[in-house]
């Protein structure tokens, strides 16, 4: 045995000793750390022929890199829809590392049965009925893709094209209508051979994110084939809606298949307050939502819902002898794209446990109060202008200097004063054509204090930004 490893092994306490000493001082200091680092240019070491020992390697990683880790898991980071990591969810999160699980579900292990009680659980957050089953995937990216690659399954069927064995060579173009999609959709297309050009945007509402059903049932009744819609509960820009009970109807008449988008949305449903913006959501064909988003567990970590397992099955079936032919309720190996699968459920069955349904309500409705505060402040300031009620969590709104038009080089020039503070971090966006600032609160630690210094961040860096414009 190396004699690095040996001498791991046999200290093993005092190692995890210091790690523990070193996340507690990390958590404890995130309120002085900075909420955003530019990192140096770092140089890249050759890889040393001998070991230095974990404990060195601890020292080593601070020396070098330490002091660019910065409190993105903190109440002010605001970009991004980051959450960060209930103490209960980091029990777990560090649990799965001991563990070291391949939830793949060969009953070698309870891990599996663990997912299946977490999606559970989840269903009922979210008021997702148990016709929906649910696995774990890395993010609302690969949730997305998942939702959207039993979409294309289902119209291969109505096709009549068996696709899973003959390939998409006989399937003819894939129509996929949306208003106010996220990145990820056309990156999911593109990955699963249906092509970013295929997503057709339909006009939203007058001054909203959400689709216009008028104009989605004009596109529907002028396709002849079965295809997608995508709808959203909760776009990154004004955390917007569809009509999602709207949206469902027009199945009545016309043949697609509803993927719902609601990455973070979806937690309106646990707050009495929201849970009005995602009526319908049971009514999708397939769900994506993350969890390192406001179910604030450690990255990565998402869920994908479907009513439609069976589809799920025929497209990551994983045929192999050692695994045998799936049972009445398939292992997780043959219902996502992963053979190997972290034991990602487990921070969420902690936090889940720990804090229950009325500790995610507190924490939704007190991330939209504070949103909400910063959209009043806001609406009252000269300075700045607010581009679209605050809905829910995110609240975007521009720079209003007179004389100054405002580009999107304007409003990252200015995000770069304001992150300089090292106190808070906002993202840009445009909102329609106008360039435009995003703030999402979706963190457990966010209280008034953090709006009051994200509100004097802002207004120190608008006088000094208007000082050096005027130059």
């Amino acid at each position: 045995m190396d004699r690095n490893l040996k001498t791991d092994v046999t200290r093993l306490n005092p190692i995890l000793g210091k790690i523990l000493s070193h996340a507690t001082q990390f958590l404890q200091g995130l309120n002085e750390r900075p909420v955003g680092v530019v990192p140096p240019n770092y140089d890249i070491a050759s890889l040393p022929k001998e070991g230095i020992g974990t404990e060195k390697a601890l020292e080593a990683f601070n020396n070098k890199y330490g002091a660019g880790i910065t409190a993105s898991s903190g109440p002010r980071y605001l970009g991004f829809v980051t959450g960060g990591s209930t103490p209960a969810a980091i029990a777990g999160d560090w649990l799965v590392s001991i563990f070291d699980q391949n939830v793949i579900g060969a009953k070698d292990s309870s891990a599996p049965e663990v997912e299946r009680e977490t999606i559970s659980f989840l269903r009922q957050l979210f008021q997702i009925s148990d016709s929906h089953s649910g696995t774990f995937v890395s993010g609302a990216t690969m949730s997305n893709f998942v939702g959207l690659a039993l979409a294309r399954q289902w119209i291969a069927q109505q096709l009549k094209i068996d696709i899973t064995h003959n390939g998409l060579y006989a399937l003819p173009a894939i129509k996929i209508f949306s208003g106010s999609p996220h990145s990820c959709i056309s990156k999911a297309l593109s990955m699963l051979g249906m092509g970013k050009s295929h997503l057709q945007i339909v006009p939203c509402l007058p001054e909203r994110e959400a689709i216009d059903l008028d104009e989605l049932t004009k596109n529907l009744s002028r396709c002849q084939e079965p295809c997608i819609v995508v709808a959203n509960a909760g776009t990154v820009n004004t955390a917007d809606f569809d009509d999602l009970v709207g949206i469902a109807a027009l199945k009545q008449e016309f043949n697609f298949w509803l993927h719902v988008d609601a990455a973070f949305g979806g937690f309106a449903a646990c707050s009495p307050k929201y849970c009005h913006l995602v009526q319908g959501l049971d009514t999708a064909d397939s769900i994506a939502i993350d969890a390192h988003k406001w179910l604030n567990v450690p990255y990565d970590s998402a869920m994908q819902f479907t009513r439609h397992r069976n589809l799920q099955l025929e497209v990551f079936q994983n045929n192999a002898a050692y695994l045998g032919v799936p049972a009445e309720n398939p292992d997780f190996v043959h219902l996502t794209p992963e053979n190997s699968r972290r034991f990602r459920a487990l921070p969420a069955w902690f936090s889940l446990i720990a804090y229950g349904a009325q500790g995610y309500q507190d924490i939704v409705e007190r991330d939209c109060e504070l949103a909400q505060l910063l959209g009043e402040k806001i609406r009252s300031c000269r300075d700045f202008k607010l581009l679209a009620p605050v809905r829910l969590n995110v609240v975007c709104f521009t720079l209003s200097v007179d004389g100054q038009e405002i580009r999107l080089d304007t409003i990252k020039k200015f995000l770069e004063m304001l992150h300089d503070s090292g106190k808070v971090f906002l993202t840009p966006t445009v909102y329609g054509t106008v360039p435009a600032i995003r703030a999402a609160f979706s963190n457990w630690r966010t209280q008034q204090i953090d709006v009051q210094i994200l509100w004097e961040a802002l207004s120190e860096t608008i006088s000094s930004f208007k000082d050096s414009v005027m130059q």
